[in-house]
């Protein structure tokens, strides 16, 4: 075992001698790469899936698989009638999701945690609710009094909270029970 300091704080790594070899971390790159690999087969399989959805549909739309984190993104983008897929308020793009994850899950044996977007809907509902979210905590910043939100999904939520925690000075709890659970932006 090795101790490594850099800018006063301190490292273990540990070396394993295999076949007169030593493997430093190779293990946890390997984990790593594995994981990334599921992710991209996930996100393989969803497109699949959704290619076959939108031909049943006669729906043109362009399929795009990335991995961003520990979660594969699946976006559908071109097509005219893609405001469909979105629904109101995106609850036709949360069941999509939802069904595209069974679709994997049935596919892998793993619950999947994938993020589906069409037409870059989510994309501009994160920005407007991170905007939301900074807004709120400035003017409780301001007037020192609780501030409660809307309603939201969970996803939502946890959007609004991100960009409440980025303010000093000011925290977010949610509250209430769905469909009515919501986001109260209060004093730190």
């Amino acid at each position: 075992m090795t101790v490594e300091t850099d800018g006063g704080d301190a490292t273990v790594a540990t070396t394993t001698m295999v076949n007169g070899e030593a493997e430093a971390g190779a293990e946890s790159t390997e984990a790593a790469n594995d994981a990334e690999e599921a992710l991209i087969e996930e996100g393989e399989i969803a497109g699949d899936y959704l290619e076959q959805l939108l031909d049943v549909l006669d729906f043109d739309g362009d399929i795009d698989l990335d991995v961003e984190g520990d979660r594969a993104i699946v976006s559908i983008d071109g097509g005219r009638d893609l405001s469909k897929l979105v629904g109101r308020n995106g609850e036709v793009l949360d069941a999509l999701q939802e069904l595209t994850r069974l679709a994997v899950q049935q596919a892998t044996g793993v619950r999947s945690r994938l993020m589906l977007d069409v037409a870059g809907w989510r994309a501009k509902r994160r920005s407007e609710l991170s905007a939301l979210g900074t807004a709120a905590a400035q003017r409780v910043l301001e007037s020192g009094k609780p501030e409660p939100l809307s309603p939201m999904t969970p996803f939502e939520r946890k959007i609004v909270h991100d960009a409440v925690a980025a303010v000093d000075g000011v925290s977010s709890e949610s509250e209430g029970v769905e469909p009515n659970r919501h986001v109260v932006v209060v004093p730190a």
